[in-house]
Order: C-alpha cells, then structure tokens, then sequence
C-alpha cells in the first residue's frame, strides 16, 4: 500500500537544519522520510512534529554508511510510501582536529558519514528515480568544503567531494528529467552554534557580512526551491548560503 503524495527521503532530518527542511517539505504535500542516527531522540523528535500537525513525516533508520542498508530501506520506503522523488543528503558529523593529530579513524568515520553516505544514497534511488523520468537530489554541503577551514581537513574533504559527486551525476541524469544541485550553508543558528561561548558566537558573527547567522528555515526555502518540478533547468550548481562571508 502507498501514498499518493511524492515522496522525499531527508537524510539527517532529526538535526536542526534537518528538521526545518522536513517540515518545509511536508508543508509543500511531500510524504516526508527523516533519516535519523539516535533511536531514542528520533521517538521525541517524531512526537513533536506530529504534535505541530505535520502527519505526513515518519521516520527511518537507515545506516547510511552501510550500502546493504541504504538499499534495503529504500525498498522498504517504496513499498510503504511509493518511489522517492526527491533525496536531501543532510546528514553530517565533525571529528576535528589538526592534520599532525588527526587519527586515521577521525578521518575515515567523516569520510564515510559526509561522502561516502551520498554515493550509498543516491546510488539506492537513482535506478527509480531514471524509470520515473523523474528525480530531485539536493546534497548539503558546506562553506568550509568551499574554502577550506583550519582544523577540518576530513570535513573540508567530504564536503567539497561531496559537490564533484554533484556536478557528475548532474551531466550522467541531465536528460533523463533528475536535477542534482548542492547547497553550501554558512554559519546558521542551531543547537551546536548557540552553544559556542557568547565571544566566540560575537566573532563569528561579526565576520560575516550580513552581521548574524543564518537560520534553519533559509536553508529549507532553498531546498523546497530545488527541489520543486519548476526548476528543471538548475542542476550542476552550488548555492552558496552563507551571508556574504565567502564569495567565489
């Protein structure tokens, strides 16, 4: 059995910028799959939106760095929900450190959660998504994956990977009716940034053009955007959202 509503797969849906593009999509009548990492904190997180109204988001714990798993779940949401037709990659972690210090293992659990996850994921829908004729991918990438930031060379490196992966796929669907499209947030107001200490958060934000930080429900706007059927002529790009603080 399965809804009638397209279906959107929002990986890491249950984190801050996750959570705004999960309500925003389900706003625009998408039947919304949020991937989440903690089972426990997903229950939660689940209640609450269905507390705000928003019945038509459910979860779903795949293991995105496990391609067995990614191409199981993405089965099992066919034949619960029906074909995927939009795919958000939002999902990510930090393990930073200088390169001199870096662990091999530091390096590898950011490679394969940031990068990695994206190949398992779209390489899961893009055989429905090609029989549809149809497919949306938007890969959430970063500003440092676009100039780099001290102490991250693993994330720096997944993150600007994760847009060559991008702009490939981009030309290999370009005519079978797929866009694939990367979004590069800045600096944005959730949980993790507003536990920073108050002069750290101030220099922050004074180093960004614009003087404050982005919000959850910005990044969303550009994803509904990418992601709608009117902007079939946007695939390849990268869209920076970052304020002003890096330009290029």
């Amino acid at each position: 059995m399965t809804d009638t509503a397209p279906v959107a797969w929002v990986t890491g849906g249950t984190g801050g910028i996750g959570t705004a593009i999960c309500r925003a999509l389900a706003k625009e009548g998408y039947r919304v799959v949020a991937g989440y990492h903690n089972a426990e904190k997903a229950k939660g997180w689940l209640a609450q939106q269905q507390a705000d109204g928003f019945d038509n988001i459910t979860l779903s714990g795949i293991d995105l760095v496990d391609y067995a798993s990614c191409e199981a779940g993405v089965r099992e949401i066919r034949e619960q929900h029906g074909p995927i037709s939009v795919l958000v990659n939002c999902a990510g972690i930090t393990r930073d450190g200088t390169l001199k210090k870096m662990s091999p293992e530091q390096w590898h659990e950011v490679i394969d959660t940031n990068l990695n996850s994206v190949f398992n994921t779209c390489r899961s829908v893009i055989s429905d998504m090609l029989e549809q004729g149809y497919g949306r991918i938007v890969n959430i990438s970063s500003i440092n994956g676009r100039k780099g930031q001290f102490g991250q060379v693993n994330y720096a490196a997944a993150k600007a990977g994760m847009h060559g992966l991008t702009m490939s796929l981009a030309q290999e669907t370009a005519s079978k009716g797929i866009t694939v499209n990367t979004l590069s947030p800045g600096y944005v107001a959730t949980d993790m940034i507003m536990k920073i200490a108050d002069e750290i958060r101030d220099g922050i934000r004074q180093g960004i053009p614009v003087k404050r930080f982005g919000t959850p429900e910005e990044i969303a706007r550009a994803v509904v955007f990418l992601a709608d059927k009117e902007s079939g002529f946007i695939t390849g790009a990268n869209l920076d959202i970052n304020g002003g603080q890096f330009m290029g």
